[in-house]
């Protein structure tokens, strides 16, 4: 299947963080540990490797078998859960919402990266095994931000009242949504399996948590892949020390407040992702998940009755740890402190976050994990290739605006040279003559030359403007199509990935799709990926 590859910074949506993080800019370098390439491992292998005890891998097995007892797990999966108990086994991690049938397509380049890391480590370092990890975000609360997923145009969408861990939510209503989704599918073997693969997901399991679990199983269980709940009574055991410091000494607070305050002092102006408060945790119980503050010597749970005093928060720390949920300043941290981790696998904004969290966890002693761009990807069909081919553009044309890119076909396709910088060049040296005859004669005289150069190069232009216009209303009809091209590859004037569903693809070309996927995403190759379908 043929596969072009373009830099990331070419195209137009990745931030300058981003892309000066890809380069390997100096001034970044104190807010990561090592850069992912497959020679920096050996060294972060070692740094985990004594950090990491062996009880800790225990409790981690021993809560993923639970997780795992309701559901078909694969050899694959088990074989890699037991691996976990050995001290020469390591994982590799991304992590993400529970979006409804997984949400935007990138999701699924997340998981492949991931998976398809830890191959390229087993064959760098055969001594070592490599585990990968999706770590379900459970116990997040925006239930408006996962809701839905996108099909064919439509914005499939489960309305309902939320609250407290969208994990724990009941699939109540979602019966209709996998009638409605069948609705506007066909009647073809892809689409039986999507049909099947949603109603099994969504409407037998109890709750978004296994609804999720089942779903991702079903999809890459032969792969080895690994799924975690955090919101885990023995998994959040092993973290209430750095939960005890949280309350007692707000050291995540002090860090990364100290950070934010280098990253807005660089030059390059970057924006801060989030900011901590002084206590980033959440208290959760049943259909309640709210701050944790200190006030008045007190610790209190916003909107709630519930107060502690220092010994009776501890004390509930030590009988309930699962009630007690970091934040996204501290869910990082949980996750190195419970999984022999090497790299975590993120998006952009993901990425710029945790750069942000670094002196944090040289404060708590736990080594920072590499942090590695996940793969992205255009998946290109046959037809939208010929189309291309036909109107003779460039794929990286259609990362272009709009603006630029019909303006770029219309000066290309147009007859006529539209491009009047001969005549603006000829018309400033004719000035430049004028400006020293002035200088000879009366000063008084520059501001009149100055006036009429400006009005006469404005002129140009207007007629440069004019001009274009006029050969794009004569091109309309192919301006057209290549506006339909860019509107099919780039829905809302945004990357696919983040806007499409797998689900088209898959009513396409079934399996294949993932296999494709699997075989062309290179996690370490640091480029955007053109994947031709066949």
């Amino acid at each position: 299947m043929p596969t072009d590859c373009i830099p990331f910074k070419d195209t137009n949506y990745f931030s300058s963080l981003i892309c000066n993080y890809l380069d390997e800019n100096n001034h970044l370098k104190s807010f990561y540990n090592r850069f992912p390439n497959l020679e920096s491992f050996k060294e972060q292998i070692e740094e985990k490797k004594k950090s990491f005890q062996a009880q800790s891998r225990t409790t981690l097995a021993t809560s993923l078998k639970k997780q795992y007892q309701n559901i078909n797990i694969s050899s694959q999966t088990l074989q890699n859960i037991e691996a976990l108990k050995d001290e020469n086994t390591f994982t590799i991690t991304t992590g993400h919402q529970l979006n409804l049938f997984t949400g935007p397509l990138y999701f699924f380049y997340k998981i492949i990266s991931t998976i398809n890391l830890c191959k390229e480590l087993k064959e760098a370092y055969p001594k070592q095994n490599f585990v990968p990890i999706y770590w379900m975000a459970t116990e997040d609360h925006d239930f408006e931000e996962i809701n839905y997923f996108n099909f064919e145009g439509r914005k499939i969408r489960w309305n309902r009242n939320a609250s407290g861990a969208v994990g724990e939510l009941d699939l109540e209503g979602l019966e209709q949504i996998s009638d409605l989704f069948g609705s506007h599918l066909n009647t073809s073997k892809n689409a039986n399996e999507l049909k099947k693969l949603f109603k099994e997901a969504y409407t037998k399991q109890d709750n978004l948590t296994e609804a999720t679990r089942y779903l991702v199983n079903e999809l890459f269980s032969e792969t080895g892949l690994v799924i975690l709940d955090g919101n885990d009574r023995e998994l959040k055991r092993l973290f209430s020390p750095y939960v005890k410091d949280e309350l007692l000494n707000q050291t995540s607070f002090k860090k990364v407040s100290e950070t934010n305050q280098q990253i807005n002092n660089l030059p390059e102006n970057y924006k801060i992702q989030v900011n901590p408060r002084e206590i980033n945790l959440f208290y959760i119980t049943e259909n309640l998940r709210e701050r944790i503050v200190f006030e008045d010597d007190k610790y209190k749970v916003l909107n709630t009755e519930i107060v502690w005093d220092l010994s009776e928060i501890t004390k509930v720390l030590l009988e309930y740890p699962e009630r007690f949920s970091p934040n996204v300043i501290l869910r990082p941290l949980y996750q190195e402190v419970i999984l022999p981790n090497l790299c975590y696998i993120g998006g952009g904004g993901e990425l710029a976050y945790w750069f942000q969290l670094k002196s944090n966890f040289e404060a708590q002693q736990v080594p920072f994990p590499m942090l590695l761009l996940r793969n992205s990807a255009l998946l290109v069909s046959k037809k939208q290739q010929n189309k291309l081919e036909k109107l003779d553009l460039e794929m990286a044309d259609l990362f272009l605006n709009q603006t630029d890119l019909i303006e770029k076909v219309t000066r290309k396709l147009s007859e006529i040279d539209i491009d009047f910088s001969k005549q603006k060049t000829f018309l400033k040296q004719q000035f430049k003559d004028l400006y020293k005859l002035a200088k000879q004669t009366d000063k008084s005289f520059l501001g009149a030359v100055s006036a009429q150069e400006k009005k006469q190069i404005n002129g140009l232009e207007h007629l440069e403007k004019r001009l274009l216009k006029a050969q794009k209303r004569k091109l309309k009809e192919i301006l057209d199509r290549v506006i339909e091209l860019q509107n099919e590859l780039f829905p809302n004037q945004s990357l696919q990935e983040r806007q499409a569903n797998f689900s088209e693809f898959y009513l396409e070309y079934g399996d294949q799709f993932i296999q494709q996927l699997m075989l062309n995403l290179q996690p370490l190759k640091g480029e955007f990926l053109i994947l031709n379908l066949e």
